[in-house]
């Protein structure tokens, strides 16, 4: 059942967005591994030749900036980080050009910042530019984030590339999303243990698989899985499918459209939502959040009702109209996001009151509701 399944969700995948980290792709050293850039270059290559289209998400910037630099360790500070990515952007896609073009393909470069797609105009073009790429032109875009003018320490703004990777996924709404990792997929303890297992199908991912990445002693998530698995929650939410399988395994992407069972997959949470869901529930970085009562938050997550002003207790940062904000219970966990009625202030004012109570306090009532459903996503 479950290789048919993998048939089913391989042969449905028309267009694949392909996520390769830098673990994957750099040699000991820190510097980029040529050898493993051809190896994938073929494997999009055989891909494509299936008539899907792909979409790849690629780390490995500052390793190919410490070769051409002549660098021997990976520096440690913000702006010599951020040059050497510099130097590297352009040696990446070189490499990824060079050998996509021995197969009469070409890579393109995208580099994108999460304000270019807080904004939806921007999330938009971005869209359509990826979109016109693969469609029109054939060509594979080479997506990362642009390191040289992101103000955290390269841990991206999105969080890392793997968020990334599901932003482009849900941006795009393709159906599968290839996390390529350094191990073959999720274990049911310590890979590196004989005796762990992989685990090859998720069909529902919640706490426990979260629990299977986290240290025993201080109970927080680590390494490179526990990212893996925020973004295969992001795209499976939103109806998408989810394969973490190894980037150093020849062939993996080979096997997994033709549905052989490589690597763990993680599978749709339900049906699949609009473009428009997906940037407000997945994209977007919330202005602020609400913080509501028991029976608003399943009002809002168990029988699909709209948010009134009666069930938020308390409202946190300053946003406007129009802005995404999340909802959060007493205990901080974030299970929706919407777009607002109404401002922080206004919010302040009306939280706890019945709707037909806004008016006198206000002294006019807009809306019913602070956020619509139509206008809001549930992302726990």
């Amino acid at each position: 059942m479950t290789d048919l399944l993998r048939q089913e969700i391989a042969t449905a995948a028309s267009m694949i967005v392909v996520k390769v980290g830098t673990r994957v792709l750099t040699r000991e050293d820190g510097r980029l591994n040529e050898e493993r850039v051809a190896q994938l270059a073929e494997e999009l290559h055989q891909v494509m030749s299936t008539g899907r289209r792909v979409c790849l998400v690629s780390s490995g910037a500052v390793g190919a900036g410490m070769g051409r630099l002549g660098l021997t360790a990976r520096p440690t500070d913000v702006s010599h980080l951020q040059a050497v990515a510099a130097v590297g952007q352009s040696v990446l896609v070189e490499a990824y050009e060079r050998c996509l073009g021995s197969f009469g393909r070409h890579a393109a470069q995208i580099l994108l910042t999460a304000d270019d797609l807080d904004n939806r105009t921007s999330y938009l073009n971005a869209r359509n530019t990826i979109l016109t790429l693969m469609v029109e032109y054939g060509a594979v875009p080479i997506i990362n984030e642009n390191d040289t003018v992101s103000v955290e320490e390269l841990q991206t703004t999105f969080g890392d590339n793997d968020r990334l990777a599901a932003i482009v996924t849900n941006l795009l709404q393709a159906p599968l999303l290839v996390l390529l990792s350094d191990v073959e997929g999720l274990y049911d303890g310590d890979p590196r243990d004989p005796s762990s297992s992989l685990i090859p199908t998720i069909e529902r991912l919640d706490q426990s698989a979260f629990e299977l990445v986290r240290d025993r002693k201080t109970g927080l998530s680590k390494g490179g899985m526990a990212s893996k698995l925020r973004a295969a929650h992001q795209v499976t939410l939103a109806g998408g499918n989810v394969i973490i399988a190894s980037g150093r395994r020849p062939g993996s992407l080979a096997k997994i459209i033709a549905g052989e069972p490589v690597g763990t997959l993680v599978l749709a949470q339900g049906g699949t939502i609009p473009a428009w869901k997906r940037w407000i529930g997945f994209t977007v970085q919330p202005r602020g959040h609400l913080v509501l009562d028991a029976g608003a938050r399943e009002a809002v997550q168990h029988r699909g009702r709209s948010l009134l002003a009666a069930g938020i207790l308390k409202v946190v940062g300053r946003f406007n109209k129009g802005d995404v904000v999340a909802l959060r219970d007493t205990q901080g966990v974030e299970f929706a996001r919407g777009l607002t009625n109404y401002g922080s202030d206004d919010i302040q004012r009306i939280r706890g009151l019945k709707t037909t109570e806004i008016a006198e306090t206000l002294g006019h009532c807009p809306y019913d509701e602070v956020i619509h459903r139509d206008n809001m996503v549930v992302t726990a």
